[in-house]
């Protein structure tokens, strides 16, 4: 029987996976979700249409990472995917609704024209809302914890809907926003991108005071998170997160108002980053936080190597594609959807 399992730590190999993946998707995803929250609020038709084409070559190939996340929590740790998912089953429901509704206005507005096409512009936006919206929550769920009696979960249909979990769903619309209107400003000009500019400068603020919310609320929530951050020296070990998140910000706000093109969005990653890492490390090693780590979770080792032997293989085949994706469809996008 094919087993690596051996040779290599295959549930820490693939627990890494999946939370890149995951990550990947948010950033990725993250962006052009950003440009349809911000949709509306443009000043003109063809900020709009600058806007839609500055994604257009993107969009569906971003939210590959969302199915190989999911796809590979399932495969790689299917007792933790068994009880997550009925935790979750309204919220995900209603993002994939709200994905689904984004693409097809996406597709229907390139043909619209006249009256027909503020309509597809309004479901491009509140697909894009409602998908990060419940993406937040689900967030701020997990954050949380859920109930798990045995091996089952063991809580009801609605233990999602919370303060907490509603106040997560803000934070990530409007840390959506701030990589939506940071990728315009590096993917547009003139009239586009200043007013991208100062929408990244107002929500900024808004991003700035979620990330300081959410960081106070998590240890009060948990004792565990409390003890693992305030306890020495890991309060010294991890002060550098907090500290380099700050950094990140004043430097994304003095950009702002120098006007560089690039150097917001990559700021912006880097704050996304350094979120997503202090989330990992407080729920490190739990998939289902509190109750089931990583390595309660996994599967048998053989199912594990032979996901890894087809993963080798089709992984770096997805990252030279996105790469290249990207390379190609470099520069400015224009209102008549060319680069």
């Amino acid at each position: 029987m094919f087993d690596l399992g051996n040779v290599l730590d295959l549930p820490l190999i693939w627990y890494g996976l999946i939370s890149t993946a995951i990550f990947l998707y948010v950033l990725l995803d993250g962006f052009d979700l950003g440009v349809g929250i911000l949709f509306p609020f443009a000043p003109s038709d063809q900020c709009r249409d600058r806007m839609m084409n500055s994604v257009a070559p993107f969009w569906d190939g971003n939210e590959t990472w969302l199915v190989l996340g999911g796809g590979g929590l399932f495969a790689a740790f299917p007792l933790a995917y068994s009880l997550l998912m009925p935790a979750f089953y309204i919220p995900i429901i209603f993002m994939l609704l709200g994905l689904i509704f984004r693409g097809v206005a996406f597709e229907f507005r390139f043909k619209a024209t006249g009256s027909s096409q503020r309509i597809w512009d309004y479901s491009f936006h509140f697909g894009s809302l409602l998908a990060t919206f419940m993406q937040g929550m689900v967030l701020g769920t997990f954050v949380q914890g859920i109930e798990v009696q045995g091996r089952s979960f063991a809580g009801g249909p609605f233990d999602w809907l919370s303060a907490f979990s509603v106040m997560t769903g803000f934070a990530l619309v409007c840390g959506y926003a701030l990589l939506g209107a940071t990728w315009l400003i590096m993917k547009t000009d003139e009239q586009t991108q200043a007013w991208a500019r100062k929408c990244a400068g107002y929500v900024l603020i808004y991003v700035g005071f979620f990330i300081a919310l959410v960081s106070l609320s998590m240890p009060l929530i948990n004792a565990d998170v409390k003890d693992l951050w305030f306890r020495l020296p890991n309060l010294f070990l991890l002060l550098p997160m907090p500290g380099l998140t700050v950094v990140f910000c004043i430097l994304l706000w003095l950009d702002l108002h120098r006007g560089n093109e690039y150097r917001p969005f990559f700021f912006s990653i880097g704050i996304f980053l350094l979120s997503y890492i202090g989330l990992g490390v407080s729920t490190y090693p739990w998939l289902v936080p509190f109750k089931v780590s990583f390595r309660q979770a996994a599967a048998v080792s053989q199912s594990q190597s032979l996901l890894f032997a087809g993963t080798a293989v089709l992984l770096p085949a997805i990252l030279i594609y996105t790469a290249y994706c990207f390379y190609v469809f470099r520069g400015k996008a224009s209102h008549e959807g060319h680069y």
